[in-house]
């Protein structure tokens, strides 16, 4: 009898291709690929993008206007945009938020010109959490929401080190949410997901 841990398997084995996000463009250019609007570049790879329900575009909704009615003119509230994290991931979170004093507004923003990123979480909670969020505290970004729509609770997630987010504070309804990295913002959880 032949012991299966002492068995080699010879010839190709699968391969993982990965493209980057230029490539990913040039595609588009070409004709390649279609319904790219339903998709982001999630490590090297198309990932489709969840339909968006009644419950999350209210949300968006709601949260737009906080945002533009709170924030100066110095940032730019970036609604379900693309955001340039490098060669193989350019996800499309809900909102960007992006420092104009670093951040010219003419293509997609890095990480280094981004203040804050909200993910609105129903059907994309899992991928948004063990995913996006990763994504985002290793590339810096120092915070994240999690707008948590199955359980109505708002994540705020900072601190990004060892790429995860070492601290997350948890506002359910009936309290106040305040960013630590733009002060000026801060609103009843209520308002938006009352």
């Amino acid at each position: 009898m032949i012991r299966s841990d002492l068995i080699v398997e010879s010839g190709p084995h699968p391969r993982r291709l990965r493209f980057t996000v230029d490539d990913y463009y040039k595609m588009i250019e070409m004709g390649m690929i279609e319904d790219y609007e339903r998709s982001e570049i999630i490590d090297g790879e198309m990932v489709p993008k969840m339909t968006i329900g009644d419950r999350h575009a209210l949300t968006v909704d709601l949260l737009n206007r906080i945002l533009v009615k709170t924030l100066p003119e110095s940032y730019r509230v970036r609604v379900q945009n693309p955001l340039r994290i490098g060669i193989f991931d350019e996800p499309e979170p809900d909102f960007v938020i992006a420092d104009l004093a670093m951040y010219d507004g003419k293509r997609h923003p890095t990480p280094a010109e981004t203040i804050l990123v909200i993910e609105v979480s129903d059907a994309s909670l899992k991928q948004d959490r063990d995913t996006k969020l990763p994504m985002y505290a290793e590339a810096g970004i120092a915070e994240a929401w999690i707008v948590n729509l199955r359980d109505n609770v708002i994540e705020v997630h900072q601190n990004p080190a060892l790429n995860i987010y070492q601290q997350v504070k948890i506002f359910r309804s009936g309290e106040k949410l305040e960013s630590s990295v733009l002060p000026q913002l801060g609103f009843d959880v209520d308002m938006v997901i009352g």
